[in-house]
């Protein structure tokens, strides 16, 4: 049986999380269909689109992206802090913005008086949707919802177009985190459909690159700040410099069919989150199959089961061998 979607997310043990939406059966996301030689590649952009959009509305950052022929990756950022200092009014209109509320939020928008009765009901309403916009749930449900009314009216058919759920994984700290946007970031390259990190089309690493020639990083994505100190802004404890660079080099390993190997040149970042490149290789290349749940160093995922109350330590020696 699945385990409940508010068993997966502890925010009081990471704000970061991987999520995956698989298309049902031989339903296409993207690319083309050998049988029917109908393509599907305009789809992608629909999922790329409403990722950069949604980011401007829920108080969840997108940190790394890829989008594939029948499913597409995602690491977020959940920002719970940002959503407490939203104003009643700040929450209504960001909820307008994606539904439709109710007569009464509607009302309260457009500046008309309310009873107290009926201000309280408002009042009321707009912290269950404060909520909401920082719920995963929500978030990947209107990307999803949206994608399937569109593909199905499309195709001209009813009925599922994704599995039953998306996957969604904790990322405990650093090491998770960077070995997971370095897998999806380098989906496109294991799956033969790019030959470098800024041709591959629909990923954020392109989105990055792209920017990055500019001497800038994306406004819709979370920045990379390096190493964070008191009082510096939000954004990845990374370098993007290191990260592009560690990108690069383990791409170029797996192209090579090498055991993965990085030698003198191996970034600072594996140095510092004190992992083999060996591990490294492993890691950025299976990660869907050598993980299923919350993932990070053993004192992390202690803290995330106890606090979730789980009995078992799911993922604890895949963890202890590769984080090491």
């Amino acid at each position: 049986m699945a385990t409940p979607r508010k068993q997966q997310i502890s925010l009081e043990d990471t704000p970061y999380y991987h999520c995956v939406a698989r298309c049902v059966r031989r339903a296409f996301l993207c690319g083309e269909d050998k049988y029917s030689g109908q393509s599907y590649e305009h789809r992608r952009s629909w999922v790329e689109d409403k990722l950069h959009f949604l980011t401007q509305v829920f108080a969840i950052d997108v940190c790394a992206y890829a989008v594939m022929s029948n499913h597409y990756h995602v690491v977020v950022f959940i920002d719970e802090a940002k959503a407490k200092q939203w104003s009643m009014i700040e929450v209504l209109e960001r909820w307008h913005t994606l539904y439709k509320g109710t007569l009464l939020t509607k009302q309260y928008c457009q500046g008309e008086a309310l009873a107290k009765p009926l201000l309280d009901i408002v009042k009321s309403t707009a912290e269950v949707y404060r909520k909401r916009l920082m719920k995963i749930s929500w978030f990947m449900g209107y990307i999803n919802e949206g994608i399937a009314r569109a593909a199905n009216q499309e195709d001209n058919c009813t009925g599922r177009f994704w599995e039953g759920r998306f996957k969604s994984q904790a990322l405990l700290d650093e090491a998770a985190l960077a070995s997971c946007m370095a897998y999806v970031d380098l989906n496109p390259i294991r799956a033969n459909a790019a030959e470098t990190p800024e041709n591959s089309e629909h990923t954020s690493v392109k989105h990055r690159c792209e920017q990055a020639i500019k001497s800038k990083q994306p406004s819709t994505l979370l920045p990379f700040i390096g190493n964070p100190i008191k009082g510096m802004p939000k954004g990845l404890p990374f370098e993007l410099k290191d990260y592009l660079k560690l990108i690069e080099l383990t791409g170029r390993c797996m192209r090579e069919g090498t055991c993965g190997f990085i030698e003198e040149s191996q970034p600072a970042i594996l140095n510092r989150l004190n992992i083999s490149a060996e591990n490294w290789l492993i890691i950025t290349t299976e990660f869907n199959t050598q993980f299923h749940g919350a993932i990070g160093h053993e004192i992390a995922l202690s803290d995330y089961c106890e606090h979730k109350q789980l009995k078992r330590r799911q993922n604890l020696s895949h963890c202890n061998q590769l984080f090491s």
